[in-house]
């Protein structure tokens, strides 16, 4: 029996959506039947060859919400039937601060969700919050968890506090800002897109700065006194100005490096102002259920920004490359875009 599935056959290839084995399970795992998945940047830079661990062929693919179909052996039967959404996080392990070396992310080198059916160890699946359609769900899990892990985890974001969050509109720095948001922060953002800028206002930011104008940083400080936390994807000649953005005792939780080697500026500045630079990635299982419940709790609604179909998935990974997006690129499952 097979499933249709968005394949890469190679460094630099196109998705080819095609027949493809469905997956046999484990007494461990169950079979998800998926309705949504989403996008994120790591399976085009899988595409491209930009990332550790390459095995093809492969089903990318790290996010979705779906159906419970099939139970292994050692599964509660409750399960079956049961809507739930992934955490992409295939082995955390015991280490609340740092993932263990054999550490994976579903979608490589473990087939992922970019196909009618995806396997995946039962304790990773998670009810999917009440509030929230499919296809919001998918687009939850991985940004999500990352979100969540800088802001709330490394960063320790508190209400009150002024946070920046760089590059608004990916999927990450999207969710960091309405997290920030529903934790009661002063939140503001940075982009090179008015566009993107004029969207995150709408979502009730309380300011934000074009980052391609000159001294957007001195303006910015001009405008708010400095930050306590700041949120960066991005690292790049332009960290100097986040460390000169921090307040004193500030925190920078940084996840990315879309813009390459840091230049941190002037050490004097880091240590006199007693400042943390905290790495983040992902998350344990732990926080993947922190983030659902303050999910639910907060009534938190993912952005999508576009829909494809799972045919269609060359087209939404050059739509991501384009980086014109404001929230997530979903794939549907049964039906062609919208």
């Amino acid at each position: 029996m097979g499933m249709k599935a968005a394949v890469l056959h190679g460094i630099n290839e196109a998705y080819q959506f095609q027949d493809f084995e469905k997956p046999l399970i484990e007494p461990n795992e169950v079979l998800i039947r998926v309705q949504h998945a989403a996008m994120n940047h790591r399976d085009v830079w899988i595409q491209k060859g930009q990332y550790a661990g390459l095995v093809f062929p492969i089903i990318c693919g790290s996010d979705a919400c779906g159906i419970v179909e099939e139970i292994g052996t050692a599964v509660n039967t409750d399960l079956l039937g049961k809507e739930v959404i992934i955490n992409p996080s295939l082995n955390w392990g015991g280490n609340a601060r740092v993932q263990a070396k054999d550490y994976v992310i579903l979608g490589l080198p473990n087939h992922g969700t970019f196909a009618e059916y995806v396997k995946v160890p039962a304790r990773l699946i998670y009810p999917k919050p009440a509030h929230l359609t499919s296809e919001a769900a998918a687009a939850l899990p991985l940004a999500g968890l990352t979100a969540f892990r800088a802001l709330i985890g490394r960063a320790k974001a508190q209400a009150g506090e002024h946070v920046l969050i760089t590059g608004i509109g990916g999927g990450v720095a999207l969710m960091a800002a309405q997290f920030a948001l529903a934790a009661s922060c002063k939140v503001y953002v940075t982009s090179g897109s008015q566009e993107k800028l004029d969207q995150a206002m709408a979502m009730g930011v309380s300011g934000y700065a074009n980052y391609k104008t000159a001294d957007w940083h001195k303006q910015l400080a001009k405008e708010t006194g400095g930050f306590d936390v700041i949120i960066d994807g991005a690292g790049g000649s332009d960290f100097a100005k986040l460390i000169d953005l921090c307040k004193p005792g500030g925190r920078i939780a940084v996840y990315g490096a879309t813009a390459g080697v840091w230049n941190a500026g002037a050490p004097a500045k880091v240590f006199w102002k007693q400042i943390d630079i905290l790495g983040s990635t992902m998350g344990s299982d732990e926080q993947f259920e922190e983030m659902l419940n303050f999910v639910s709790q907060h009534k938190m609604v993912p952005v999508v920004a576009k829909t494809f179909g799972l045919n269609q998935c060359e087209e939404a990974a050059k739509y991501m490359n384009e980086g014109k997006q404001f929230g997530k690129i979903i794939l549907e499952m049964n039906q062609n875009a919208h």
